[in-house]
């Protein structure tokens, strides 16, 4: 990958607005990675966690164990930071629609009946995200120099 290319993925025009979201968004998705991953937070950990995407149909479930918590919890630990936050948020994003469709929809909206709507919210950050990238309290805008003394 090229200067250029590299300069493309994490400039960020944006001023001081996605902090407010990549912090915490960042601490939710990595909590519920950890939970995932480590068994932290009251979590299933990895072999729980397979298991239960197994039973639910998402094969093989211990590998889909590990993308799902890996994306949540190395995802929200790069928007807490500010670094590669628009491939993170991209990759969050999709992490979203797969527990949407595959775990939330048929239960409606209200996360009272465990539906989509936590799922949802995160979604519209993470797109967010994506679409301005770190913002200024950021490593991405200190490396490309549009950071806060910028």
């Amino acid at each position: 990958m090229n200067a250029q290319a590299i300069q493309r993925l994490l400039v960020t025009e944006a001023g001081w607005g996605p902090l407010a979201l990549r912090l915490p968004v960042g601490v939710i998705f990595a909590a519920h990675g950890a939970q995932k991953l480590f068994g932290w937070f009251g979590g299933y950990g990895l072999a729980g966690t397979g298991e239960w995407l197994a039973s639910i149909g998402l094969q093989p479930g211990l590998l889909m164990a590990l993308l799902a918590g890996g994306a949540e919890f190395f995802g929200g630990l790069a928007l807490i930071l500010g670094v590669l936050v628009r491939p993170a948020a991209v990759v969050l994003a999709f992490t979203m629609v797969v527990a949407i469709l595959t775990v939330h929809i048929g239960n409606g909206l209200f996360m009272s009946n465990n539906g989509y709507e936590f799922g949802l919210a995160l979604l519209a950050a993470s797109v967010s995200l994506a679409a301005t990238g770190a913002g200024r309290a950021s490593i991405d805008a200190a490396v490309t120099g549009r950071g806060a003394s910028a």
